[in-house]
């Protein structure tokens, strides 16, 4: 069983009220857009490469908005290298982009805008950031959260 500790850039992306999820074909959950920062890189450019790649927009503003930790056992990875406990810290920001899309360039993720309805109903992992988000969009407070599965 392996260990993982991860940093993660995460992206609130909203367009037209709705906010833009990333969703696992093969785990079949939603999350945030974004990705792991590589050591020596900043988190803001992580996220920018990360959103470059994965959905080919260019990142026009982006602003600090929380972090959350997730620690959580993963045992349905088809992968087993990718097996085992993860501790993660997600840096979140709040993201604005030239034409928003939701067009993947990856073919393991699909990308798609729910409205605030569907966003608070679906579950987006970590559960810790959906709520916080919810609650960041009412009162614009930065957060702190940490969740352990």
């Amino acid at each position: 069983m392996t260990k993982e500790f991860e940093i993660c850039a995460r992206a609130v992306i909203r367009n037209k009220g709705r906010i833009l999820v990333c969703w696992h074909k093969e785990k079949k959950y939603y999350f945030f857009p974004g990705g792991h920062v590589d050591f020596g890189e900043r988190a803001e450019s992580a996220l920018t490469r990360e959103l470059k790649e994965e959905l080919d927009i260019k990142v026009k503003k982006l602003s600090f908005i929380g972090i959350v930790e997730n620690i959580y056992k993963e045992n349905r990875d088809k992968h087993k290298e990718h097996r085992g406990k993860h501790h993660e810290i997600n840096l979140v920001f709040n993201v604005s982009a030239e034409k928003a899309k939701d067009k993947s360039k990856e073919d393991h993720i699909d990308f798609v805008f729910l409205n605030n309805k569907e966003f608070k109903k679906e579950k987006v992992l970590p559960l810790a950031l959906q709520k916080n988000v919810i609650k960041w969009l009412k009162n614009k407070k930065i957060f702190w959260a940490s969740q352990i599965h």
